[in-house]
């Protein structure tokens, strides 16, 4: 039977104190026709970090020579063209997983922060990076978990999906791929809970200014659901870059993929983190996952961590008004929101499950 917990992290939680020496340096791992790349931030063995009073101290995880005792964390972006530290050209510079990176190593924990295939660094990874379904980022995934342990020594790797990434990390982890025992668990963060085209549909309807498009928009997500391409050239310029053609092929692989139906093939650890303000994901979708994971008894720890005041790029928001969130995707220089760097810590602590 599951252990499952819920627990609430507000803006009075604390950072730990402590904190350990981190290194960061390129890492590259075998995509289908070249390599994808990424940066490795790891804690440096016996080297403490002065924190903010002066003090120095080892972070919450010790190392021993070889760093082998650390947990690993490989951070799987969103959508789109989102890159390894969390930014993307469509006007998102929040740098969320570089900082969640460089916190987590500040404990002792390493963590590989990458590009997704055919973008970025990984952009000779395969010809055309819309060419991709969720099995592929998959694939990846496990590609990447292969590297990590070879190189950190750690029997099993933590994968944390954010958003769209949390899918991939579930289909990842997916019991019979003959590849899950090398993933240690899941940490889900703000990641979907309902089919993507339900989501879809709901992101539309609940911006009022997108009536005039809504009807032209939900036809498309039908039709690309039912397995069909659409013809764009009729439609509002407002959605052809929504509905490219050039993109319509993964979403008819991703659109009906439906998060709880793979939460009950995952039989790892599962933290699901979601915070109150997220503008892209409700919490519904949170406690639906974390629901999935108690009913099908399928994870052996399923902990849901409501992370109040905190949006989708994981900073802190105060108040109901959306241009004061979305002003927080382009300040790299706002620190995470608390709450999430101990969340992961105190589900990284868990006593491991029998399995």
């Amino acid at each position: 039977m599951p252990a499952t917990a819920t627990a609430t992290a507000t803006a009075t939680a604390t950072a730990t104190a402590t904190a350990t020496a981190s290194v960061a340096t390129d890492v590259e791992a075998p995509g289908p026709r070249g390599p994808l790349r990424g940066t490795l931030v790891a804690p440096v063995a016996g080297r403490a970090a002065r924190s903010a009073s002066g003090d120095t101290a080892s972070g919450l995880f010790s190392l021993d020579s070889a760093g082998s005792r650390a947990p690993v964390v490989l951070i799987v972006p969103g959508s789109g063209p989102t890159d390894r530290d969390g930014n993307s050209p469509l006007g998102v510079r929040a740098s969320t997983y570089r900082l969640l990176a460089q916190d987590l190593a500040a404990q002792g924990v390493t963590v590989a922060r990458i590009d997704k295939r055919g973008l970025h660094g990984s952009s000779q990874a395969v010809i055309d990076a819309n060419d991709v379904t969720m099995a592929d980022y998959a694939q990846d995934i496990h590609s990447w978990v292969n590297v990590l342990r070879e190189q950190t020594g750690a029997a099993c790797v933590w994968v944390l999906g954010h958003s769209e990434g949390g899918l991939a990390a579930l289909v990842a982890a997916q019991r019979g791929t003959g590849e899950e025992a090398s993933i240690c668990g899941l940490m889900l963060v703000a990641t979907p809970g309902r089919p993507m085209g339900q989501l879809l549909r709901a992101q539309l309807q609940a911006n009022p200014a997108n009536a005039p498009i809504l009807e032209q928009a939900e036809a498309a997500i039908a039709e690309l659901e039912a397995g069909r391409r659409v013809d764009v050239r009729a439609m509002n310029p407002a959605l052809r870059p929504l509905f490219h053609p050039r993109l319509q092929g993964f979403l008819i692989a991703t659109l009906t993929l439906d998060p709880v139906q793979y939460m009950a093939g995952v039989d790892r650890p599962v933290l699901v983190l979601q915070g109150t303000r997220d503008l892209q994901v409700p919490m519904g979708d949170a406690e639906m996952l974390a629901r999935s994971a108690r009913s099908a008894r399928s994870a052996p720890q399923a902990v849901l961590v409501r992370l109040v005041d905190t949006n989708h790029v994981l900073k802190q928001v105060s108040s109901d008004d959306v241009h004061e969130n979305l002003a927080t995707y382009g300040d790299a220089q706002r620190p995470l929101a608390p709450g999430v760097v101990d969340s992961v810590l105190r589900f990284l602590a868990m006593p491991a499950p029998s399995r």
